[in-house]
């Protein structure tokens, strides 16, 4: 037995022997003190669940005893947030800006490329007066050169441990929500930033991003006939290196650089030769930045899915690059060092995480910066490995190569970022500007001012929680009532009182509180038993009520449930009873009339009716929680309560006692005498009671109706036996000879009819012929002969002139159809024609048309055939699916949720089934190329079991020339709308 059950039989066992009548004020505490069991305290571990007396585990722990006082408040320490000595500024991650924020780090220890950012022009001359900025106005950058100038200056001087960089992300117009490509960001924004410092006067500013990432290259094409050779020449910003099937940096470079044959097909034109010859092709570096970016192309097209996937390779690279054996020009200075790798955490091309490990120009020192988190490395060494720890594993994934001394090898990196060898020591004082270090020092006041509020508020919450700490001490030594007097206060108070994350709010008993305002017995169990003492402060400090003294206790609701459990205890024995007083015979007139349906279930309906005086009891007559019950649903509720109640199955619709004796039987007195007392308010009806007089003159009524209706339907069968039976119907395609004239009427009119005349006691007789559904508005017929013998049939019936004349005897006929046969005689003796009055309405008949065909294309679920075309023959695969699709969903709605029964078209499935990826899908139908994408099927002509033909364009085997139709089928379209293409 549950331990509340357990407590509610000991609680209430001496209803058993004490009668509602005889309950006293003694009794009535005795029910609520053998709640109220002793607790001891110490004992308890926790709180015991039901006992008022126990106040052990009710959050009082974190008050006793020593505090610590870091736990008097959720502050956290604001020197926490400041910058550590030597170390870099972070940057916050706006939601899923790490890309934007990596770069931005990489950029910044570009010491040349910040020091020319620095010498830029800046409007921020406009706020300032005198020699200082207005501290009313807040600075705003209005260029993208003035946003990197002012992030760059905070992250050298701030001294905030991070920044955010939300005014630079929203310049661009970037959505913080979503994941964009780094490398195309990196190409984006290095092209909009040489376009912006292209203004700029200062050759040093205005060339900086050329002299810093620019090289050259130059596409040569030699002619293998005369030797001609053929350059066009192009400026890089990075190299995009291959990867796949290479393990080594080095081999990628030189993939890039191989030569290429043109032979074939792909033969070369050649100016000199005035034709087509062999020829070979090749990129020449002819020189190179001294930033060299270069961009491992982990993330490509995978033509069997249609998506992006990313290459989680391993790439070996030192961390020492000598690129003087890829140069056209031999001798210069072409030693570079590794100065940053960005690193891609996770497998997916459509997820993960970016970060930057980047090395201090000025220290020679790597650090990783991961957003707001940066990490400096031990020593001076890069280390990469717990970032390929991160990349899930895969039974397929090779293991990680072994890296001799100075190199590094990883699966994660995505782009390199190498600068030249120089024998000269780097700048080591790029200066902030005046103007910008006076914006610095004021983002560092505001921060100091933040620390001291901050620790201000720290200061108040730790007096205020000591002073807590002393009043709960007190307090709590005098929680306990003992014998002294006592009252009842709500344990979720008491918990939220020595809870001090929330504050303390006014004492509410309310919803412990019975229908008769006083303490209800049940809710005993969430109520905790105080001292006088300590109820009285608590309500001179925190106020409400209504207080719960021992006069609290209500009488009304012990005296109702000493009733119900007696009752329940009573049940199983006048079960017994009243089956044994069922099996005597009723004498006389003393019996009283009972629902056979309520005397199968009495006992059922007796225990779920005092379950619910129960609950009843503890809703407080409408009000649960302290809060009175909607109106609406307290008529629901009691309507569920009337279907249910006893004896209410013989009860007539007019509240009087039913005429059909099948559903009732005579009990006796006794036996009604003990279902009475479990349904007092149960309808009673006496063995001498009459039975409802309306209800039996509506019985003779209908008796009498179901005679007339026979008699009806028995007439028109007779009268009609063709058209009930369909027997030797005419037919217009087969006119019969015997007659010219054949009338119309609907066939909605002979199904219902049919109906009558089959059950003429369930439905109601047939009055009138409705041929207005086959007229236009303008009384003109809306279907020709010809539609008439095939696709309209099913919509009329055809009348014999002999039945028409029945017809109009017993129904009324709003509208005459009929078609007369006319033969041409000596005209034309072959020819005959059909008349129909009234005559076809030609502008209706094709509004209808039209409405038809708009139906055909508007549908939700349709089959739709595709086949496959290979050298202009059909061929459809067993694999192949049928497409569950709607006709009318654009690309708008995709969004938009779809009832149950609804789903989107799934055309991947064509994919699937022949292995053809969607750019290389050429669909038709009817010869009709299905090409716009924003077009719904039915707007294409796509009706229900129409075959689409699928003819699939040949892959193209060359790599290179794979990217070429990449970025013509599926342009990236990720920063399209934002500031990066606004140049």
């Amino acid at each position: 037995m549950a331990p509340r059950l357990q407590l509610e039989k000991a609680a209430w066992r001496w209803a058993e022997t004490v009668r509602p009548e005889e309950v006293s004020q003694e009794h009535i505490e005795t029910a609520y003190r053998i709640w109220l069991e002793p607790c001891i305290r110490g004992v308890c571990r926790r709180n015991c669940k039901g006992n008022p007396n126990c106040l052990v585990g009710i959050g009082e722990h974190i008050w006793l005893g020593e505090i610590d006082e870091n736990s008097f408040h959720n502050i956290d320490d604001p020197n926490c947030e400041r910058r550590k000595k030597n170390s870099f500024v972070g940057l916050t991650n706006l939601g899923a800006t790490c890309y934007v924020n990596t770069f931005l780090q990489v950029w910044f220890l570009n010491l040349e490329l910040r020091q020319a950012l620095y010498l830029c022009p800046s409007t921020c001359s406009d706020y300032m007066l005198g020699d200082g900025i207005e501290e009313e106005k807040d600075y705003e950058p209005q260029t993208i050169c003035e946003h990197l100038q002012y992030l760059f200056a905070l992250l050298q001087n701030s001294n905030r441990r991070y920044i955010d960089p939300s005014g630079f992300v929203k310049a661009l117009g970037l959505d913080t929500g979503q994941q964009q490509d780094a490398q195309e960001f990196s190409k984006l924004f290095m092209s909009l930033l040489e376009d912006t410092l292209s203004k700029q006067k200062n050759p040093d500013v205005r060339n900086i991003v050329q002299q810093q990432f620019c090289g050259e290259y130059a596409y040569v094409t030699v002619c293998n006939q005369c030797g001609r050779e053929s350059k066009l020449l192009s400026k890089f910003y990075e190299l995009e290196l291959n990867i796949q099937g290479h393990k080594q940096l080095t081999d990628c470079i030189s993939e890039f650089l191989k030569e290429e044959k043109l032979e074939g097909d792909n033969r070369y034109f050649c100016e000199n030769c005035q034709s087509k010859q062999n020829a070979t092709r090749k990129i020449r570096l002819l020189s190179l930045p001294c930033t060299l970016n270069l961009q491992l192309m982990r993330f490509v097209f995978d033509r069997q899915t249609g998506h992006k996937k990313k290459l989680n390779t391993y790439i070996g690279f030192s961390e020492i690059l000598d690129m003087e054996p890829y140069v056209e020009h031999k001798g210069g200075s072409y030693v570079y060092e590794l100065s940053a790798v960005l690193i891609h955490r996770g497998v997916s091309a459509y997820s993960g995480h970016y970060i930057a490990h980047v090395k201090d120009p000025q220290s020679g020192e790597w650090y990783k910066f991961n957003d707001e988190d940066i990490e400096k490395m031990e020593g001076k060494k890069l280390q990469l490995g717990i970032e390929e720890d991160l990349a899930e594993p895969s039974k397929s994934q090779t293991r990680k190569p072994k890296c001799g001394k100075g190199t590094h090898c990883s699966r994660n990196a995505y782009m390199l970022v190498y600068r030249l060898q120089t024998q000269e020591k780097p700048n080591t004082t790029v200066q902030v500007p005046a103007f910008l270090q006076e914006l610095v020092d004021r983002d560092n006041s505001k921060f100091e001012e933040w620390c001291i509020e901050m620790a201000e508020m720290r200061k108040q919450s730790v007096d205020k929680g000591k002073a807590k700490h002393e009043e709960v001490k007190e307090l709590y030594q005098r929680l306990p009532a003992g014998a002294e007097p006592y009252e009842f206060v709500s344990l979720e108070w008491l918990q939220k009182w020595l809870d001090e994350s929330t504050p303390t709010k006014p004492i509410d008993n309310h919803a412990c509180l019975c229908s008769h305002d006083k303490l209800h017995p049940d809710k005993i169990s969430i109520m905790k038993r105080i001292s006088e003492y300590a109820a009285d402060i608590f309500y001179s400090r925190y106020g409400g009520g209504p207080r719960l003294t021992v006069k609290a206790l209500c009488k009304e609701c012990v005296v109702e449930r000493c009733r119900i459990l007696r009752l329940k205890n009573q049940l199983n024995e006048d079960y017994k009873t009243v089956n044994n007083l069922l099996k005597a015979a009723v004498k006389g007139n003393d019996g009283f009339w009972v629902g056979k349906s309520s005397l199968r279930s009495w006992r059922q309906l007796a225990l779920e009716q005092l379950d619910e005086q129960d609950g009843d009891a503890e809703q407080s007559n409408g009000k649960m929680n302290g809060s009175t019950l909607n109106k609406d649903e307290s008529k629901e509720e009691r309507k569920e309560e009337e279907e249910l109640n006893f004896n209410e199955d013989i009860l007539c619709p007019h509240g009087e006692l039913c005429i059909s004796e099948n559903e009732r039987r005579l009990v006796s007195k006794e036996a009604w005498s003990k279902l009475q007392q479990y349904f007092p308010k149960a309808p009673e009806f006496p063995s001498y009671k009459e039975c409802c007089s309306q209800c039996k003159i509506l019985e003779r009524e209908g008796e009498e109706n179901e005679a007339l209706h026979k008699m009806i339907a028995n007439e028109q069968k007779t009268s009609l036996p063709n058209l009930f039976q369909d027997k030797n119907r005419p037919c217009l395609s087969n006119w019969p000879e015997d007659t010219d004239v054949l009338y119309i009427v609907s066939q909605f009119f002979v199904e219902e009819w049919r109906k009558f005349v089959r059950k003429p006691t369930r439905c109601s007789p047939v009055s009138s012929v409705g041929n207005s559904a086959l007229l236009c508005p303008h009384g003109g017929l809306m279907f020709t002969f010809a539609s008439m013998t095939k696709e309209d049939s099913k919509l009329i019936a055809l009348i014999w002139p002999s039945e028409w004349q029945v017809i109009q005897k017993l129904f009324v006929v709003d509208h005459v159809i009929k078609i007369t046969r006319i033969e041409m005689g000596d005209v034309n003796p072959s020819e005959t024609q059909y008349i129909s009055e009234p005559k076809l309405c030609p502008e209706c008949r094709e509004g209808l048309l039209c409405q038809q065909q708009r139906d055909l294309r508007e549908y939700t679920q349709a089959t739709i055939y595709v086949h496959k075309v290979v050298d202009n023959k059909k061929v459809m695969k067993d694999s192949a699916p049928e497409l569950n699709v709607s006709s009318s969903e654009t690309e708008e709605d995709k969004e938009e949720a779809k009832p149950d029964g609804e789903k989107d078209p799934d055309f991947n499935q064509i994919m699937h089934a022949f292995s053809v990826a969607p750019f290389d899908q050429n669909l038709s139908i009817d010869g009709k190329i299905l090409s716009d994408d924003c077009a719904t099927l039915g707007t294409l002509g796509v009706i229900p079991e129409s075959v689409i033909l699928l003819k699939a364009d040949e892959p193209i085997a060359d790599y290179a020339a794979m990217d070429d139709v990449m970025q013509v089928c599926m342009p990236e379209e990720g920063f399209k709308g934002t500031g990066l293409l606004g140049h």
